[in-house]
């Protein structure tokens, strides 16, 4: 007990005139290995041991997971890093990239008519090197129905791939010359998914895919050619970033870096909330760790103030004191800490294991950056919740040698508390990776633990008065007695419990409320194909055939093409703009389309409904924001040499990976009804009416058909590595709960024995009490359940609101699970923590007391 520091001070302690250099440093150590002999440290470095072991544990998994989701996302590239360019390529580039150890391969792309000779079609050429892609692979089949399988590399040469629709419009099969150009090339395979084909698709004509080889033999690109130029990069993960920075300083004019953010905004918000998901989990187990950490930190307080009170009469200082226990706390954050980190690793590589074909790609390897949060987090959580007292255990009179029942002072504990949690806050920030993410865990943490403290507070007081109004059930009575005699002590019990049930229910809400609201986002109804280029002519006869196959409520969408030209009569030019979105966008022609009204899946943001007769635009609220349009401004689009001149009568929020169709300007009809203009339409096609697509591209030749159903199930494998993940990381984080349970009965245990003893001393026998200590667990974790099920439900409504974006369906499950769960943690906790408590002799105890 506290007697270790008092043998330390009575063998070490210098006189406050005569102290020696490094007193406080040896003071430390001794204290620290003499603490550690006695079992004084044990709840507290294993308190915080586990806490590190949690935040590494879920870091180092969370990590390489997020690392291997945001890798595997470049097969949606076809690298890690795309350099696009309007023309040719420098060598110099490549020769960088190789010398990195980066492997390369050139993109040519250009619109070109090709044929059988009679019947020519405009087609999307395609020509690449040989190892194209670099990441992820192409889709093939041996016809335009057949089964779809993985490629192997790029067309052979002397050989293309096609899109399907090219050969309804052709009359060709697999097997037959295309003439390209100059040339004639042999149909090989029939494409059925390119991984960087990407989503700008309302311009793309079928594509045709040949291998770089023949391009010269096409004679297609020449002086004046159109032709858009990539190389694509991958690579080890070092040698990306460092291509990637020397990249961005040697950019020349017309060349652009198109990574996952710009290459594939539609990917984009998915691996965005994947990350936001492993982060989130992450967070819970540092929310536990802290819980566990102030527990262990608060008994290691209470059982030393006898030994700083022996140590005063000694004559050691204050300012001597907190040097060294500053000291001692060093070391074993240190020691702790690292032991915490191994131990995280260990545990995250069992994770990794045991996840096996549940994450069905190769890992990158562990970085530093868990094992330094790891340790970050270990020292601050110390220093965080044991600064507070220590302060107090400096400030131990010396007469509590002789009158125990001195308080501790706590003008300087709220002032420790709040520097702690600020710090915590910081951590828990750069922990998450997110702000907003970051402020809703911990401020709701923060909150909650107010809300608990309080509503803690008035319900022991209620107690008191009950059990005056209780005769008879001596159990009962000493239940009530107990929580009411320890108010402050219960009240932090079910603060702490209520906190670790928070962070537990959390999880579990996460891995079915926030995930089941997540699927919502991609339900398996959702689009897969678009159908592009309908002439006006034929836009009856499309949807009714579309109709006839059971595919209804199929909405068709007008096209026009137009650039923006002028915001309030003022004329718009790139260099009015810095940022390379903007240029880009201004220096582009925008797909319009107009409505009657906002579709019901856009939400308006500011603003109002259509009035159709009059000249208005809806523009999406990112765009507005990247090119400084403001409701009321009046903008001038030139489609087709006309100049259409359109109010700003509303800003959208446009939810991009709905598949379904969207514009970036949305008119009214006045403005563009009489534009020249074609068709398109997105719906969901089951399997087993693929044939459909076929005969609508045979019937009508000029339509173009997408198909994104791959899209949709890379997104859907991300997400299935997600739930995985989290599942996976929830059942280590619930491990931590349960040692977190077992320090908040423990910090109580001296406490409840003393009690004991008296309650024995007086009369009361062992079942009574059993019964009472049974009761009283209940009673706390009941209400500790019903608090943390409120916290949790409040905070995970706010995370999906405002972190996630997606709705979220309130169920009474938390609540019901929350107190059943508390109660029986609490009970079933101390039954494990507080055995031997009942069991010490009476007059063993007292003599200790």
């Amino acid at each position: 007990m506290s007697r270790t520091l008092a043998s330390s001070a009575a063998v070490s302690s210098p006189s406050p005139s005569g102290r020696r250099p490094g007193w406080s440093l040896r003071m430390a150590w001794l204290a620290m290995v003499r603490d550690i002999r006695a079992g004084e440290l044990r709840l507290l470095m294993l308190a915080l041991i586990v806490a590190v072991a949690a935040v590494t544990g879920v870091g180092f998994l969370s990590d390489r997971v997020g690392r291997a989701l945001e890798r595997d996302a470049g097969q949606m590239l076809g690298g890690d890093i795309v350099l696009e360019a309007d023309g040719a390529i420098d060598q110099a580039f490549v020769d960088h990239a190789r010398n990195l150890g980066l492997r390369t391969s050139r993109v040519w792309q250009f619109p070109s008519m090709v044929g059988n000779g009679d019947t020519l079609q405009l087609s999307s050429i395609k020509a690449v090197e040989g190892d194209y892609p670099l990441r992820g692979r192409l889709r093939v089949a041996d016809s335009a129905t057949g089964e779809e399988r993985p490629a192997e590399g790029a067309p052979a040469p002397g050989t293309v791939w096609v899109d399907p629709q090219l050969l309804g419009m052709t009359a060709l099969a697999v097997g037959d010359m295309l003439h390209v150009g100059d040339t004639q090339l042999r149909i090989a395979q029939v494409i059925r998914y390119e991984p960087d084909r990407g989503m700008q698709f309302v311009n793309v004509a079928p594509r045709v895919l040949l291998r770089a080889e023949d391009l010269p033999a096409t004679g297609l690109i020449g002086l004046g050619s159109r032709v858009g130029y990539a190389l694509l990069l991958a690579g080890d993960e070092a040698a990306v970033a460092s291509y990637r920075g020397w990249l961005q300083d040697n950019l020349q004019r017309g060349q652009k870096i198109a990574d996952l953010e710009s290459g594939r905004p539609e990917v984009r918000r998915t691996l965005d909330r994947a990350q936001l998901f492993l982060s989130l989990v992450a967070l819970l187990a540092v929310m536990v760790c802290a819980v566990a950490v102030a527990l262990a930190a608060r008994r290691y307080t209470l059982r030393h103030r006898d030994g700083v009170a022996v140590m005063r009469c000694l004559g050691a200082t204050q300012g001597q004191l907190l040097r060294m226990l500053g000291l001692e706390f060093a070391f074993i954050a240190l020691a702790a800490s690292a032991v915490g980190c191994v131990a995280g690793y260990g545990v995250h590589a069992l994770l990794v294991a045991g996840l096996g074909s549940l994450i069905d790609t190769t890992l990158p390897a562990a970085s530093w950056r868990p094992g330094v949060q790891g340790m970050l987090v270990g020292s601050w959580l110390l220093f965080a919740f044991a600064l507070p007292p220590v302060a107090e255990l400096c400030r131990v009179p010396p007469a509590r040698v002789l009158r125990r029942e001195g308080a501790m002072a706590a003008s300087c504990a709220a002032i420790g508390y709040t520097v702690g949690a600020a710090g915590f806050a910081g951590l828990v920030w750069w922990f998450a990776g997110d702000l907003k993410l970051g402020a809703i865990v911990a401020g709701g943490f923060f909150g909650a633990f107010a809300l608990f403290a309080g509503v803690a507070w008035v319900a022991l007081s209620a107690v008191r008065a009950l059990r005056a109004r209780i005769h008879g059930r001596p159990a009962l009575r000493f239940a009530l007695a107990g929580m009411a005699r320890r108010r402050a002590a219960s009240a932090a019990q079910i603060c702490a419990l209520g906190l670790g049930l928070m962070a537990l229910l959390l999880l579990a809400m996460t891995r079915t409320d926030l995930i089941d609201g997540w699927r919502q986002t991609m339900p398996a109804d959702a689009p897969n194909r678009f159908l592009i280029n309908i002439q006006p002519d034929q836009r009856e006869a499309v949807q009714a055939r579309l109709q006839a196959a059971g595919i209804h409520d199929v909405k068709l969408w007008p096209m026009i093409r137009g650039r923006l030209v002028s915001i309030n009569a003022r004329a718009v030019a790139i260099s009015d703009y810095e940022a390379p979105r903007a240029r880009r966008m201004v220096d582009r022609e925008f797909n319009l389309s107009y409505d009657s009204q906002v579709p019901a899946y856009n939400e308006i943001l500011a603003g109002r409904e259509f009035d159709p007769k009059a000249m208005e635009v809806s523009i999406e609220d990112g765009l507005a924001k990247t090119l400084g349009i403001q409701l009321g401004d009046t903008l001038g689009f030139d489609v087709a040499g006309a100049i259409v001149n359109v109010e700003v009568t509303s800003l959208r929020e446009v939810d991009w990976d709905t598949m379904q169709v969207n514009f970036f300007a949305l008119t009214t009809p006045a403005a563009l009804a009489d534009a020249p203009q074609s068709w398109l339409t997105s719906f969901h096609l089951p399997p087993e009416q693929a044939g459909l697509m076929q005969a609508l591209v045979r019937d009508y030749p000029n339509l173009t058909v997408f198909d994104v159903g791959a899209i949709l199930a890379q997104l859907q494998t991300v997400l299935d590595q997600v739930v995985a993940a989290v599942q996976w990381l929830f059942a280590f984080t619930l491990a931590a709960g349960v040692l977190v349970l077992a320090a908040a009965l423990s910090s109580t245990r001296d406490e409840r024995t003393h009690e004991a003893a008296l309650m024995r001393a007086l009369g009361a026998t062992r079942g009574q009490l059993a019964r009472a200590q049974r009761l009283e667990l209940l009673a706390l974790g009941a209400l500790a359940g019903l608090l943390a099920a409120s916290g949790a439900t409040g905070v995970s409504w706010a995370l999906a609101r405002f972190v996630f974006d997606f709705p979220l369906s309130l169920h009474a499950w938390p609540w019901l699970a929350g107190m059943a769960a508390g109660a029986l943690a609490a009970w079933g906790g101390g039954s494990l923590a507080l055995r031997g408590v009942l069991r010490t002799p009476p007059l063993i105890t007292l003599r200790g007391a």
